[in-house]
């Protein structure tokens, strides 16, 4: 009987002790609910306000010349609280917004899915569908009020006032989960650049966002704003960019571009502000815009010319003998060889055959010749001298390694810094780079090639252009920049900054006075203005199929107002398309328009369709 009673003690305790466990828990919870989540209180928030955003107008964009390039327009998105909706004709509702039955059934199932879509709450706006423009907003206006539970949030969507300069201005879309992730600015259903300016800039041109709190009723109903809008704030639109680009001059590049592949870069060589960034083929900004953008990215990303690579900085391209004039700065900053040095061509090197060959000139000759009738040998020989010197450097590694930092010095070989995203950084090899190759049995003859800008060399655009900066400017360049002014804040001193090239301003003479030579009597004199001093150098990089069309030069000669790349992809030698068309850029620049005697040059290049594999139709 004891042992009983005490086991039925033992059943009570144990009993009271788990119903205390239980209370003390459930206690712990709602502490937890009232004082330290907040989860509750959002839910009762949600019932009690609707928290409405208010997205700022975007920052605006202009040309140097103060022409409005990017604005924007009103833009309607359809929002929805599930909690509020009631039976409503669907069919209705879809005829007014144009939308397939599926596709609006899709909408609501995806929208309630939480992996899909992690902030969603039957009390909290969700966004239905985006960008209406001014015709469906007016017919839904109407009829809204069939519709319990749906109303419509204002915005603003982007506009262009010229269908130039897509891939420098760039797009903006809906923020993605990593940009979500990234920035806690974003929550599903915001607009965020995704490319070019609108994305480089994109924490000037956003703004801030304002907040609308409404006071809703029992039964979730409207009923005005809270305490008379005194909690409301209002949003902060975002920054206006000038930019350095010259609109007129960036359609006039892309006009002669038509048909073609490849780009045109203009630079002020005494700010690197970039005066016109012409990717070619490219597209119409305006297409990336409202409900239509997701079919004109496919159609673009599908096309087989490739409309959405930015050929300006993403391409990478042997530069050909445009490369020959950072060679000679380098043989000279190390003394190799003086401006009077001579070379003996024969059409080859070695002197009599050989690879690389070369073309019909006078030998021996000096170095202004030699930049002015692009002799192959005279280079290769300059590249050998310094690689075979070992009075001045212990091993052929030394002398390359030299070689290698002063290329990387006038820009070559890693990303310049432009102010948009996308950049690739080119390739100068070094030492290490022959030894893995050809397992340290490799000397002067064996990357012979490099000193013409052929083999392993690789170049973006704007890095031949940036080259033809430093060159005018006798040794020293800005970082290429296409943004000149942020409304109320300065520009990053990265591009008010200049950059040394490493090699002393008196070598640069030689190279000045030969690139001008080959305008008025060499390899460019289809560059030669009338009373504009043109500096240029011309290239033809060996390619599969027809050779890439290269010029990069600078003008005028004494007071340079701009430096220019252009790369023709199977255009053939540099004298065929890419030097015309430097000449008619470089005059539309400095004189506003195209002379009588240069109007036969322009119809020939605006009539010239230069297809791939080297097929070409005139």
């Amino acid at each position: 009987m004891n042992n009983s009673n005490l086991a039925g003690g033992t059943r009570r305790q144990i009993i009271i002790g788990f119903i205390c466990l239980i209370v003390f828990i459930y206690i712990l919870q709602l502490v937890n609910l009232q004082i330290f989540s907040d989860s509750y209180k959002i839910s009762a928030d949600n019932n009690a306000f609707l928290k409405k955003t208010l997205y700022p107008s975007r920052g605006l964009l202009y040309d140097r010349n103060d022409k409005l390039l990017v604005y924007n327009q009103p833009a309607y998105d359809v929002m929805v609280v599930m909690k509020e909706t009631s039976t409503f004709d669907t069919l209705e509702f879809c005829q007014i917004l144009n939308i397939p039955y599926p596709q609006f059934k899709k909408r609501l199932d995806d929208m309630k899915d939480r992996r899909l879509n992690p902030g969603y709450s039957p009390y909290t706006p969700q966004i239905f569908l985006t960008q209406l423009g001014n015709k469906e907003y007016g017919v839904l206006q109407e009829s809204l009020y069939k519709f319990y539970g749906f109303y419509i949030q204002n915005r603003t969507a982007r506009d262009y006032a010229f269908a130039n300069a897509g891939h420098v201005l760039g797009y903006i879309a809906e923020a993605d989960k990593r940009d979500i992730k990234q920035d806690e600015y974003y929550v599903q259903g915001d607009y965020v650049g995704k490319s070019g300016i609108e994305r480089s800039y994109e924490q000037y041109l956003r703004g801030k966002k304002g907040v609308e709190i409404l006071l809703r009723d029992a039964h979730g109903r409207i009923k005005g704003k809270y305490e008379d809008g005194l909690y409301d704030q209002a949003p902060a639109s975002g920054k206006n960019l000038k930019l350095s680009i010259d609109m007129d001059l960036q359609a006039y590049g892309e006009e002669l571009m038509r048909n073609k592949t490849g780009s045109i870069i203009i630079i002020e060589p005494s700010t690197g502000e970039v005066l016109c960034m012409v990717a070619s083929p490219t597209y119409d900004p305006s297409l990336l815009v409202g409900r239509k953008f997701g079919d004109n990215y496919k159609l673009l990303l599908n096309h087989p010319n490739k409309p959405l690579i930015d050929r300006t900085m993403n391409a990478r391209y042997p530069p050909g003998s445009t490369f020959k004039v950072a060679q000679g700065l380098v043989f000279l900053e190390e003394g190799i060889i003086e401006p009077s040095t001579h070379y003996t061509c024969n059409m080859g090197f070695p002197a009599g055959g050989g690879r690389p060959k070369c073309h019909p000139h006078a030998s021996p000759l000096a170095l202004v010749a030699a930049v002015a009738t692009s002799c192959n040998a005279y280079f290769c020989w300059g590249m050998k001298a310094m690689l075979e010197n070992r009075k001045k450097y212990s091993t052929i590694d030394e002398a390359f390694d030299r070689w290698k930092d002063l290329m990387v010095l006038q820009g070559f070989g890693y990303k310049l810094g432009i102010d948009l995203p996308g950049e690739k950084r080119g390739f100068i090899p070094n030492s290490q780079s022959y030894n893995n190759m050809y397992k340290h049995r490799w000397n002067a003859h064996t990357v012979i090639s490099i000193s013409i800008g052929q083999g392993e060399i690789l170049s973006t655009p704007i890095q031949l252009c940036n080259l033809a900066a430093g060159i005018a400017n006798r040794g020293h360049y800005y970082v290429p920049h296409v943004v000149k002014e942020i409304q109320d804040n300065d520009l990053d001193t990265l591009y008010t900054r200049p950059h040394y090239t490493g090699i002393s301003s008196r070598h640069y003479d030689p190279i000045v006075e030969g690139m001008h030579r080959a305008v008025t009597g060499g390899t460019c004199r289809a560059a030669n203005i009338p009373d504009i001093a043109v500096c240029g150098k011309t290239g033809t990089a060996e390619n599969i199929g027809k050779d890439h069309s290269i010029f990069m030069g600078f003008a005028p000669m004494d007071d340079p107002k701009l430096a220019i790349s252009v790369y023709i992809e199977n255009g053939g030698f540099g004298a065929t398309y890419a030097v015309p068309i430097g000449r008619l850029m470089i005059e539309k620049y400095l004189n506003g328009k195209i002379s009588e005697s240069s109007q036969w040059v322009e119809e020939r290049i605006r009539s010239a369709i230069i297809l791939p594999y080297g097929i070409q139709t005139n």
